[in-house]
């Protein structure tokens, strides 16, 4: 039994207008998860195996939520904006970096006796940049903090990671590296193929959060659709046994109109037999300590 943790950056839950993708355009994904409807208005779903809700990324501090307080709250348990008096990011404040080092949900399954893994690679300039400005974000930071391998190209070519777009186009066309395009299908199925070796496999998608800063309704498409067919695969093909834990840090995508994020609540999806233990999550803050629970099969 392991937990699939899927984070998409910067999507929440938005009207039924122009302004939102999810409304101008039909993903199967997404209306699997929510019964058809992928807006504000959506009812809960509270199934054993089936959980949506709306959950909270506010956090009780005025503002607008960023990524450094949210996925540090999402990721420790802990409520960084509050810890700071602030929404804080893109990366994560100095007074929010020990969370992140100690606390994380990668030091909370490895405490279990068990494995996490961080599916993402990242290309060598990630790697130069990061280290010269010793500038890490939630993910790599926790990642590094447990002990966590930062998969690189390398592990790309032995389909052991995924790049950032999924489909690995980015860095073969933009970065001149050598890596063989894939099908989102192609992606599921290798991140499928690693689960067994692991209790928890994290995959971080942020390219919805760069669409919504963009205002674009085609950015929001071009980023939408692999995600969409990535999200499919695995909600298909996935081992009974396994949770798949779907969720964000804040609003942004869903609201075209605004360059900035929103406050709208983010949505949390849940698949899987252990699914009723997420049932009581209303904010980002329990989702860390939901993950340890199935895992510790206090159930």
């Amino acid at each position: 039994m392991s937990v699939i943790f899927i984070f998409i950056d910067g999507v929440g839950l938005g009207e039924d207008d122009d302004t939102n993708p999810f409304y101008s355009n039909k993903y199967e994904s997404f209306e699997m998860l929510t019964n058809g409807f992928f807006n504000n208005s959506a009812e809960a779903i509270v199934n054993k195996d089936h959980l949506f809700k709306p959950i909270d990324a506010n956090l009780g501090v005025e503002g607008l939520p960023q990524s450094g307080t949210g996925q540090t709250a999402l990721f420790t348990g802990r409520n960084a904006a509050k810890e700071i008096g602030k929404h804080f990011g893109p990366f994560p404040h100095s007074g929010i970096k020990p969370f992140l080092k100690k606390e994380s949900v990668f030091h909370g399954v490895k405490e279990l006796g068990k494995k996490p893994y961080f599916m993402n690679a990242y290309p060598p300039i990630f790697f130069e940049h990061a280290q010269k400005r010793n500038r890490w974000s939630c993910t790599t930071l926790m990642a590094k903090s447990a002990d966590l391998k930062l998969n690189s190209t390398e592990d790309v070519l032995n389909e052991r990671a995924l790049t950032a777009e999924i489909v690995q186009n980015a860095w073969r066309e933009k970065l001149g590296i050598d890596i063989p395009k894939i099908t989102p299908t192609d992606a599921a199925n290798r991140l499928l193929n690693v689960v067994p070796d692991y209790e928890l496999v994290l995959y971080e998608y942020y390219l919805t959060d760069k669409a919504g800063h963009n205002q674009s309704i085609e950015d929001a498409e071009r980023v939408l659709k692999p995600l969409d067919e990535f999200l499919l695969q695995i909600i298909k093909e996935k081992r009974s046994s396994d949770t798949l834990v779907i969720t964000s840090d804040h609003g942004n995508l869903e609201d075209l109109s605004t360059k900035t994020h929103t406050r709208n609540k983010v949505p949390l999806f849940i698949l899987g037999e252990n699914g009723s233990v997420f049932n009581d999550v209303n904010s980002l803050t329990d989702v860390k300590e939901k993950i340890i629970q199935v895992l510790t099969y206090d159930i």
